[in-house]
């Protein structure tokens, strides 16, 4: 017997197109001679589909699939994941489709509720322990959080059966992969019982999934393991007792690679799914922007991707010849678009209102807002989605501009820290160097007014990332980060720079969720609070 495992990356609400990639994929594998075939969580309708589960048609159309499905797929077992309602309930469902007859159906016992995920808003629990028998082999099914709770897994193994299939959409943050697949093995051992773990690639709006799917057998160890960030199909064969083969196992990509294929999958499949025509992006000469036109490029291909630069006053030239010289490298049309005629309009404009009160961050802002109208105006012209190239330090902060440099549809390195974005600039340079050195070697500057550096204004990266990673992502508290060494003033001065740019962050593109605690859907704290 044969179980092939559909590493799929279906698109939200698009159900008939999920379908039809359901049916292409079992076209594939029926002709390696696969019996049973397992997709991930919510395959028809793709995961998370939020509020389109509330739409009265949601249902009717996912019904009308899996009736296509039991009509026209024969001599395959299918294992699928969607919504369905069943006594007046919408339940979160699995189940084995053969020669036209649901063979189990199952309803997902454990809810998540937290972080991302809002499961409790749209579906109620299940509490039974289904099976299927095919070939002499019985086969349990799961649903992605159950895997994480040790009772599902019991159940499946206390009626005798010999493999679970575990159906899932996880979404990925930096270690996610080998922490899922470590708790699989643990439970997989300990209730002696094989377990297949599939799970979804693609980008989903802040979210990406990255694929990783994979199987161990009754002593926890790893049969096969799926690529990271790829659709694939892999086949386990097993023999009369059930028992897989060891097969391929594909091995784990280093952190950094890890994290850029992340920002490349999420940023392609926003851009794809989203029907854009290419992107266009402010390149500056600094290390954001010159990570950002990276990503781009790797994503889509150069030819899709309009760089432009817009000098100021206080542009130092080689930032102009940086920027020029990664946009050659990686063959990147692109133009210069002076901001000057547009900043000397606006401080003629507003010479009046402004007599008798001196230069500050307004006019540092008009400078980024005029970049913002020039990049907009492109992106409107031409179809093309503008990324900004913001990174988390600086969301974190506040350290953006309103309808200038936070202008755009999509913010590749929102959920990426400056100390990681030099980290990752450099591994991307192993492979041939297309940021230049200097870029990479250079204090980072805003330049919106002479000779100003990043560190005027804020501590050294390093001790600002560490400040937000212990406030945001592990919700440690003031005192708490005194204790680990931290000034009591420059802890305070960040923590209330971050309290008080909710109101920014909240107006910000999405962008891809790398940590365990993004901005946006991961971290939802009121604009007005006197927490």
């Amino acid at each position: 017997m044969k179980i092939g495992i559909a590493q799929i990356n279906p698109l939200v609400g698009d159900i008939e197109g999920n379908v039809q990639r359901i049916i292409d994929c079992t076209n594939t594998m029926q002709t390696q001679q696969v019996d049973l075939l397992v997709f991930p969580e919510l395959t028809l309708t793709g995961y998370p589909p939020e509020d389109l589960l509330l739409r009265p048609t949601c249902q009717k159309r996912v019904d009308a699939a899996i009736q296509y499905l039991l009509r026209d797929v024969k001599d395959i077992t299918l294992v699928i994941g969607f919504p369905g309602e069943r006594d007046g309930q919408r339940y979160n469902m699995a189940a084995a489709l053969r020669n036209g007859r649901i063979l189990a159906e199952y309803r997902k016992r454990e809810l998540p509720n937290y972080n991302v995920f809002d499961e409790r808003r749209y579906f109620s629990p299940g509490d039974d322990c289904v099976t299927f028998t095919q070939n002499g082999i019985r086969f349990a099914l799961l649903i992605c959080e159950d895997i994480w709770f040790d009772q599902p897994a019991a159940d499946a193994a206390a009626v005798g059966a010999q493999w679970i299939f575990n159906l899932n959409a996880s979404p990925f943050h930096r270690g996610k992969a080998a922490e899922r697949e470590n708790q699989v093995k643990t439970l997989a051992k300990h209730h002696q019982i094989n377990i297949l773990y599939v799970n979804q690639v693609g980008g989903q709006d802040e979210l990406v999934f990255d694929g990783a799917s994979f199987a161990v057998n009754t002593q926890g160890e790893l049969v096969s393991r799926c690529d990271m960030f790829a659709e694939q199909q892999t086949v386990i064969p097993i023999n009369d007792r059930g028992m897989p083969q060891l097969g391929h196992r594909q091995p784990w990509l280093d952190q950094n690679a890890e994290v850029y294929q992340a920002l490349v999958h999420g940023t392609r499949d926003y851009i794809r799914k989203n029907t854009f025509n290419g992107v266009v992006l402010g390149l500056s000469g600094g290390i954001d922007s010159a990570l950002t036109l990276a990503i781009a490029v790797d994503a889509v291909g150069a030819k899709n991707v309009d760089a432009v630069l817009m000098p100021s006053r206080y542009t130092a030239d080689i930032s102009n010849h940086d920027a020029i010289q990664q946009a050659e490298i990686l063959g990147v049309k692109h133009q210069t678009i002076p901001i000057e005629p547009a900043f000397q309009a606006f401080q003629t404009m507003l010479a009046e209102t402004f007599a008798g009160l001196p230069n500050d961050v307004t006019e540092e802002n008009i400078q980024s807002r005029c970049r913002g109208l020039i990049l907009m105006a492109i992106s409107n012209k031409t179809g093309r989605l503008l990324l900004t190239t913001g990174n988390k330090s600086e969301m974190s902060v506040g350290y953006a501009t309103l309808y200038g440099d936070m202008n755009g549809g999509f913010a590749p390195l929102k959920d990426i820290p400056k100390c990681l974005v030099y980290q990752l600039a450099r591994w991307r340079n192993q492979a041939g160097e297309i940021i230049p050195q200097r870029v990479i070697e250079r204090p980072p500057s805003a330049e919106l007014r002479p000779d100003q550096k990043d560190s005027d204004n804020l501590p050294d990266y390093a001790v600002l990332d560490a400040i937000i990673e212990g406030y945001v992502e592990q919700d440690q508290s003031i005192e708490e980060l005194v204790d680990a060494g931290f000034s009591a003033d420059t802890v305070q001065r960040i923590t209330r720079l971050i309290d008080r740019s909710e109101y920014k962050r909240r107006q910000s593109a999405p962008g891809v969720k790398i940590t365990q605690r993004a901005y946006g859907r991961d971290r939802r704290y009121p604009i007005v609070n006197g927490f």
